[in-house]
């Protein structure tokens, strides 16, 4: 097994925990965002804007199935909603070790910035109170897909080391199956 797949909400910290796995398991690092992003030539919050959600998540599909076909190891941090779309949290299950990463509304409404607000079309001009009621819902309603993971991690008290740690004796012992 080559993949390790991170998922969870938006925020919730998947790219930033994906790079320093894939530097730890000397693995490449794939955000599907980006990749959308470099497919469509445009922002996720734009594709998503003038495309629509059908066309964005058939375009996250492409690269999903790109990805899992690519040789080596390699670390994918997946939009927040990819695994909800088609059976994409199937097909990565089949491919590779997936961890839901899983923090409260919270959490990571204190962990987005003014910018991180801003780049995520479905919470631009929400406030406090409006984003944590926006997320509860939207969590609650992605809980069932998330929850098909290999590994589910609550990540609220732990360090990215610690995190780091627990999601890469995961891994090891998974390969070693």
């Amino acid at each position: 097994m080559e993949q390790l797949f991170l998922v969870g909400y938006m925020g919730c910290g998947k790219s930033t925990l994906g790079r320093k796995l894939a530097r730890r398991l000397d693995a490449a690092f794939i955000d599907t965002d980006a990749l959308v992003e470099e497919h469509e030539g445009a922002s996720v919050a734009d594709v998503f804007r003038y495309e629509g959600e059908t066309r964005f998540r058939e375009i996250e599909r492409t690269v999903l199935e790109e990805t899992i076909l690519r040789e080596g190891r390699a670390v994918i941090s997946t939009g927040g909603g990819l695994p909800t779309w088609s059976d994409n949290m199937e097909c990565m299950n089949r491919a590779g070790l997936t961890v839901y990463l899983r923090r409260t509304p919270e959490q990571i409404a204190r962990r987005l910035s003014p910018y991180g607000r801003q780049k995520r079309p479905r919470l631009r001009g929400l406030n406090d109170d409006e984003l944590v009621a926006f997320m509860t819902r939207d969590m609650a309603a992605r809980e069932p897909f998330y929850a098909k993971a290999a590994l589910t991690v609550e990540c609220g008290a732990m360090s990215d080391e610690e995190l780091s740690g627990l999601i890469l004796n995961a891994f090891h012992e998974r390969s070693m199956q």
